[in-house]
C-alpha cells in the first residue's frame, strides 16, 4: 500500500453485486469511501431477487432465496432500509408418511392446538412437551450468539463461557446433533422435523462426525435471537432493492453487465462491459462471489494460489422447484385447513429415518425415493407478490426445496434429463400426502404451459455463478475463532481474510456468511474501514 494515491481509481472495488456486496458498498460509501461494484448480470441482488418465471403471468417469486432470519436489525437500521418482514403464524405442518390422513400442525399461536395435534398424530401426549422443550433449550444459543455476529470474532472458549451451559454446548457443538435429537424426541416424525434445520443445502446425515449438520442447524436456529424465519413483504427483490437504494444514496458506483475476468495482487480488477474491456484499481478489493469462483479470477490475474489457501470445490445438495397454483390442493388430512398447512413449512417425507435413507441413496449415486422436501407458500403471508387479478382468482405460489440432491449427481450432459426426473420425483413425493395430484392445481400460463420449474445445482452455477450450486458458497464455519487463531489483523478479526492483505471476502463465503444476512458485507466493511483508517494514519505520519 505504498503506491501513490492517484494510481488508485477507488478506495474499494467490489467484485459481484449480490446483497452482501450492496451491504458493504452502502456502509463504505456512507463512511465517505469511494466504492465501485462490478456485477456480471444486468441486475443487482444475486440470489436475493424477485423474478417472473412465466411470461405473461404477474407473479414475482423469490426465485432462489425466499426467507429472512439472519439479517440483523442493526443492518436494517444502520442503512435506513425500508423492509417489512412478516412472521408466519404456523411453524410447520408434517403429514405422517405412514398415514397421510394424519398431519402434525405446529401452531405458534395456539399451544393447546399444537399439543392436540401431536397427540392425534403420534399417540404420545408428552411429545408436544418434549418438542417445545427441545427448542426452548436452544434459546440461549440464539439469544447469546446472534448479537456477536456483527462484532469482531470471539474465541471459542469465550463463546462457550458466554453460553454458560456445558451440556448445551456439548449436545449442539461437540457431538453429532443426531444424538441430542434422539435423546430429546421419541417419534421419528418429530425427530425429522428437528433434523431438517441441519440439512438445508447440506449433504450430511444426523450422525456425521464432520458436524456439517450441526453447523447448518446452528445458523438456522440463531437468527434474530429467536430462530424465526420471516417472509419479506414484496419478495426478496424488495430486500435487494432497498440495499441498492441505500448504496446509491450513499454515493456508491454500481455497474451491471460488467463481468470481472481477473484480479491482480495489486488490486487491479479487469472486466468486460458493453463489448469492451476496462479496469479499476482499489486500495482494497472485496470479493462478493463464492471463493471458488473468485480463485479463478485471482489465477487469471497472476496470483499464485497457495496450497493452504486453495478452495475445495463446493457442493450444494438441493433442488429448488417453483410453482404457481390456481388453488391450494386438498389434503388427505381433512382435519387441517390447507391454508394453515401451507402457511408454514410443509414437511414431506422427512422423518429422521427417511432423511438418512435419502442420504444413503444419493451417496450411492441414486435419486432419493421418496424425495424428502419442504414447501413454502409465501403468497399466504404476503399476497402482494401477486397481481390483484391473480389474488382475486385465488392463485397461490408454492416453493418446494428438495433435500439430498447433491451436485455430484448432475453434469452438463444429464442436467436436462435430471431436471425432469426431479420434477417427477418432487410431484410424486408431494402427491403422496395430497388428496389430489398437484398437477391438477397448477396455474396455466398464457402459452398453455403449466407454471412449474426446477432449478438444479448446475442451473444455479450457470445462472448465478454458484460453483457446485452451493447456496452457502462453500462449507459453513463456526461463528467464532479458535483459541489459538491469529487475529492480529482487522480482516482476521472480522472473519473476512484471504491470502492477500488487500483482498477481503464480503459474500456468503465469509466466516459467519450464508443465507440472506448481509453479515459478510457488514463485517467486510468494518474490516475495510479499519484497514483504510490505519493506512491513512500511516500516511499522515
Amino acid at each position: 500500500m505504498t503506491k501513490a494515491a492517484h494510481e488508485y481509481t477507488h478506495d474499494v472495488v467490489i467484485v459481484g453485486g449480490g446483497h452482501n456486496a450492496l451491504v458493504a458498498a452502502a456502509y463504505l460509501a456512507r463512511a465517505g469511501k469511494s466504492v465501485a461494484v462490478l456485477e456480471r448480470l444486468d441486475h443487482l441482488g444475486g440470489a436475493a431477487v424477485s423474478e417472473e418465471p412465466w411470461a405473461g403471468v404477474a407473479a414475482r417469486l423469490s426465485r432462489y432465496s425466499y426467507l429472512v432470519s439472519l439479517l440483523p436489525q442493526q443492518i436494517i437500521q444502520d442503512l435506513g432500509l425500508k423492509i417489512d418482514l412478516n412472521r408466519r403464524r404456523y411453524s410447520s405442518y408434517t403429514p405422517d408418511p405412514a398415514d397421510p390422513s394424519l398431519g402434525l400442525l405446529v401452531d405458534n399461536g395456539d399451544v393447546a392446538a399444537t399439543a392436540a395435534s401431536f397427540n392425534r398424530v403420534t399417540g404420545d401426549p408428552a411429545e408436544a412437551e418434549r418438542f417445545a422443550a427441545f427448542y426452548d433449550r436452544i434459546g440461549p444459543l440464539a439469544r447469546r450468539l446472534f448479537p456477536t455476529v456483527t462484532e469482531p470474532l470471539k474465541r471459542r472458549s469465550e463463546v462457550k463461557e458466554l453460553i454458560g451451559d456445558d451440556a448445551l454446548w456439548d449436545d449442539f457443538i461437540e457431538r453429532p446433533i443426531g444424538h441430542v435429537i434422539r435423546e430429546s424426541l421419541n417419534t421419528d416424525l418429530a425427530r425429522g422435523i428437528a433434523l431438517t434445520d441441519g440439512l438445508i443445502g447440506t449433504f450430511a446425515t444426523a450422525d456425521e462426525e464432520s458436524l456439517r449438520q450441526n453447523l447448518c442447524f446452528l445458523y438456522h436456529v440463531i437468527g434474530g435471537g429467536t430462530g424465526d424465519w420471516d417472509v419479506p413483504v414484496g419478495g426478496m427483490g424488495r430486500v435487494s432493492g432497498e440495499l441498492e437504494r441505500a448504496a446509491l444514496v450513499a454515493g456508491a458506483e454500481l455497474r451491471t453487465g460488467a463481468e470481472v475476468t481477473a484480479v491482480s495482487a495489486e488490486g487491479t480488477v479487469t472486466f468486460v462491459q458493453n463489448g469492451g474491456s476496462g479496469s479499476l484499481r482499489g486500495r482494497l478489493v472485496l470479493n462478493g462471489l463464492g471463493p471458488a469462483l473468485f480463485e479463478k479470477m485471482l489465477t487469471a490475474g497472476g496470483v499464485a494460489v497457495t496450497e493452504s489457501s486453495r478452495v475445495p470445490r463446493p457442493e450444494g445438495a438441493q433442488v429448488k422447484i417453483n410453482m404457481l397454483l390456481k388453488r391450494l390442493p386438498k389434503l388427505r388430512d381433512t382435519s387441517v385447513d390447507p391454508s394453515a398447512a401451507f402457511a408454514g413449512t410443509f414437511h414431506i417425507n422427512e422423518t429422521l429415518t427417511q432423511l438418512d435413507a435419502a442420504h444413503a441413496a444419493a451417496a450411492s449415486g441414486a435419486l432419493p425415493h421418496p424425495l424428502p422436501a419442504e414447501i413454502y407458500c409465501h403468497s399466504l403471508t404476503d399476497p402482494s407478490i401477486l397481481s390483484e387479478e391473480l389474488q382475486k382468482e385465488g392463485v397461490q405460489t408454492l416453493t418446494l426445496f428438495g433435500l439430498h440432491v447433491p451436485d455430484r449427481l448432475v453434469n452438463a450432459e444429464n442436467n436436462e434429463q435430471l431436471r425432469e426426473k426431479l420434477l417427477v420425483a418432487a410431484q410424486r413425493s408431494l402427491d403422496s400426502v395430497l388428496a389430489e395430484p398437484i398437477a391438477d392445481c397448477l396455474y396455466i400460463a398464457p402459452d398453455g404451459t403449466p407454471c412449474i420449474e426446477a432449478r438444479t445445482t448446475l442451473d444455479l452455477e450457470e445462472s448465478l455463478g454458484m460453483i457446485g450450486g452451493d447456496i452457502f458458497h462453500g462449507g459453513l464455519s463456526w461463528p467464532w475463532a479458535a483459541d489459538d487463531e491469529d487475529l492480529s489483523t482487522p480482516a482476521a478479526r472480522w472473519g473476512v481474510a484471504t491470502q492477500l492483505p488487500n483482498v477481503l471476502v464480503c459474500g456468503s463465503g465469509a466466516r459467519r456468511g450464508g443465507a440472506v444476512s448481509g453479515l459478510g458485507g457488514h463485517n467486510a466493511a468494518q474490516a475495510a474501514l479499519e484497514i483504510l483508517g490505519e493506512e491513512a494514519t500511516a500516511v499522515r505520519r
